[in-house]
Formats: structure tokens, sequence, C-alpha cells
């Protein structure tokens, strides 16, 4: 067997709801795919340096609409093959029929991945249009979920919103929501950015109290530019917490401060949810890995 080979096989072996179970935290760090090969060197340099601290795992997103699928099945495959890693896949329903769903899984079958990430995705016109399902596609997370737990052995994750979908009516309709995606076979979820600890914790309750045991790990973010509160707000859908939001204002003509702020913002805030029993961190790292690091270095 060649070390690829080798490779694949061991990532293929280990579960992230079997990560998440054990003593400990799990941490978790989230890139997105490069649009050019420019990009990709700096996604790969970044890759490397996760490498070296023995994350649970990683994870490649999808591009906004679906966009760029092909490289994100590329970099994952490559980061089975090529790294001690062990990657999680995303998968979304935007502009895919269920043909096209089943060519992708298979696709991450045989790069040796085993845990992937159903989400339902933004509409292709932005979070401001309405979603509109692939004649020949799934319509929800929930389907998703079915679909790629028909197809082999994987382990199937799916996200949660502790501050609300954009679509939903109350953050107890999310918690629901979630419950159906439990009962649909998911094992474990991960949430959009949290920047107001207590939204999570609502949301890990609300779904405690309908019986699922489901584990919800916080996704996280450093701010380190000002400009980046306005991007993260039209990524959520929803405004950041105020709090985080009158700090980072406080320095905003400062980017060393800025930065500053932001890491000190997000280590407070792991450091509550990993107190509050949160099962991992998820760290968003916009493929720029240095300023998670920091955070990941603080915790330590």
């Amino acid at each position: 067997m060649s070390v690829a080979a080798g490779r694949q096989v061991q990532s293929a072996a280990v579960s992230i709801p079997q990560m998440l179970a054990d003593p400990g935290t799990a941490y978790s760090f989230e890139f997105f795919p490069p649009k050019d090969d420019a990009s990709e060197a700096v996604l790969w340099e970044s890759v490397r340096r996760i490498e070296q601290i023995r994350p649970s795992f990683v994870s490649v997103t999808y591009g906004a609409g679906g966009s760029t699928r092909d490289r994100t099945v590329r970099v994952t495959g490559r980061i089975a093959r090529e790294t001690t890693l062990v990657p999680m896949a995303h998968l979304t329903c935007v502009g895919s029929s269920v043909a096209e769903l089943r060519q992708v899984i298979g696709e991450y079958a045989a790069a040796g991945v085993s845990n992937v990430l159903a989400l339902r995705g933004d509409p292709q016109g932005g979070l401001d249009a309405p979603w509109v399902a692939h004649p020949e596609g799934l319509d929800h997370a929930d389907d998703l979920v079915r679909l790629v737990r028909s197809l082999g052995r994987f382990t199937v994750g799916v996200a949660a919103f502790p501050d609300k979908h954009p679509e939903s009516a109350t953050l107890e309709d999310d918690a629901e929501t979630l419950v159906r995606k439990a009962d649909a076979g998911a094992q474990f979820a991960i949430t959009q950015m949290v920047t107001d600890v207590d939204a999570y914790l609502r949301l890990r309750d609300l779904v405690a109290a309908r019986g699922r045991d489901i584990p919800i790990v916080p996704g996280l973010m450093p701010v380190t530019r000002f400009g980046q509160l306005q991007r993260m707000t039209a990524l959520n859908g929803q405004p950041l917490a105020a709090e985080v939001v009158r700090r980072i204002e406080a320095v905003q003509d400062d980017e060393a401060a800025v930065r500053a702020e932001g890491i000190a913002i997000a280590t407070e805030h792991a450091e509550r949810l990993r107190s509050e029993g949160a099962p991992g961190l998820h760290f968003i790292t916009m493929n720029r890995s240095t300023a998670t690091l920091e955070v990941f270095a603080n915790l330590r």
C-alpha cells in the first residue's frame, strides 16, 4: 500500500462524532476553496501550519452558491492523501441534482473522506434571494443527510444557527430544525460563527430539552480588520453581538489594536465555551491561519 493510500485509509477510519465524545475539547479548523492557483498555494501553506498542531480535523467549505464545488472536492481529497489531517467534506444542495450529489459523494468516498457536513446552502442569489431548489435536487438539509447516509459508511454533520437562521421566525424554530436533522441521521452540528456565547448556550439547551444529545460545536473567527465586521454581518445574515462591535469600533483607527482586540475576544469566547462544556471549537481561518493559531496558543 502506498503512503497516500495508507493516509486515506487512516483518515476514513476516524469518526468526528467519536472525537467529540472523547474526553477534552476537539479542535478543528475551516478553510475555504481557493479561486485560483495562487490562492491555492496560500491555502496549502496554512494547511501545513495547522497540521503541525495536530488538530482533531479540518474542513473545506463550498463557495457561495456551490460555485467552487470541483476545487472543494479536489482540495479535500488532497488533504486526505497528502497530509496527516482528517478532512471533513462540505456538501450543499445548491444547484445540484441528486445524480450530481451522488457523484460528489462518490468522489469523496474514493478520496478516503468519510466525514461530511451536509448543508442546504445559501440561495444562489445571496441571502436576500429566495431559496429555489434544483428541479432534480433536494430542498432541505435533512434530505441531504439521508442521501449521504444511504450511500456508504459516512458520519454526517450539519449546520446550526445560534443567532437564528435568516429564514427562521424564532430560535425555537431553529432548534426544531436541528432536531429534524438529527432524526434524519445527523451525528453532530457545527454552528455559524459565534459572537454571543449566551446565544450558543440557548440553542444547545433548547435542543437538549427536546431530548436530543447531538453534539453542537461552536464556530469561532477572530476579527483582525475593522472591515470584517460588515462582511461577517453579511455572511451571517444577522448582526454581530453588540459588545463585539463596541470593542472593535473603540480601536478601529489602529490596525494592530483591532487585531489584538479581535484575538482577545475570540480567546475569551473560546475559554467560556470550553468551560460551559462545548464538545469542540471550530476555528474559521479565512485561509490565513496566524490569528486562529494565536487564539489556539492562548488556550493552551
